[in-house]
């Protein structure tokens, strides 16, 4: 069984929420494409993906302890079922609380892809179509300056993100709104008439 395929299993029996699981659908989408162009393991960025989350809906942590709640629960979790310490700093690099820098390309990447997949997909629920697939850069940059949509987005750390990889703000989300596209059926993001 790959990764992916354990992380899904995980993510399922954790979390229940819909919307939660689309969440982690589409970070995971941004990493596998992110991992194919950077000559990474898809596989491996995908399942990290798929579990950044996976206590979230459980131990939400929304006072940002530095040591209990989400992320911590989750990576003890994982490391008690023998799930790698690559795979579990990332995971706790992607929460700035945790205190764990970000070093390597996966842990980098999941910090740029988190919030932006989130936002572009609250931009696609905007659209007259509800698609991704009406999605461009400059629609999504838009939206990036009007601070009362998308509210909980935190814009600095899509900003960071992109810096933190080195490359462009347009470039991180074209490669985000390209994954998300990819995959937009099973996201809920082709268009009230493929979803109704």
């Amino acid at each position: 069984m790959t990764l992916t395929a354990q992380a899904n299993d995980i993510l399922h029996e954790w979390v229940q929420s819909d919307s939660l699981r689309r969440h982690c659908y589409a970070v995971s989408d941004a990493m596998r494409h992110f991992a194919q162009l950077d000559g990474a393991d898809p596989d491996l960025w995908e399942a990290v993906a798929l579990l950044h989350d996976l206590d979230y809906e459980r131990h939400p942590n929304n006072e940002h302890s530095p040591s209990e709640g989400h992320p911590f629960v989750g990576v003890a979790w994982l490391r008690a079922h023998g799930w790698s310490e690559e795979v579990c700093r990332a995971i706790l690099s992607h929460a700035d609380y945790a205190s764990v820098t970000r070093e390597t390309p996966l842990e980098k990447t999941l910090f740029a892809v988190d919030e932006l997949s989130g936002f572009v997909t609250a931009v696609a629920r905007v659209r007259p179509s509800k698609s991704v697939l009406d999605v461009d850069v400059a629609s999504v940059k838009k939206k990036l300056k009007d601070k009362a949509f998308a509210r909980a987005v935190n814009r600095d750390d899509i900003v960071r993100g992109a810096a933190e990889l080195g490359l462009p703000l347009e470039v991180v989300i074209e490669r985000v709104i390209d994954a998300l596209r990819a995959d937009a059926s099973r996201l809920g993001l082709a268009g009230e008439a493929t979803t109704a």
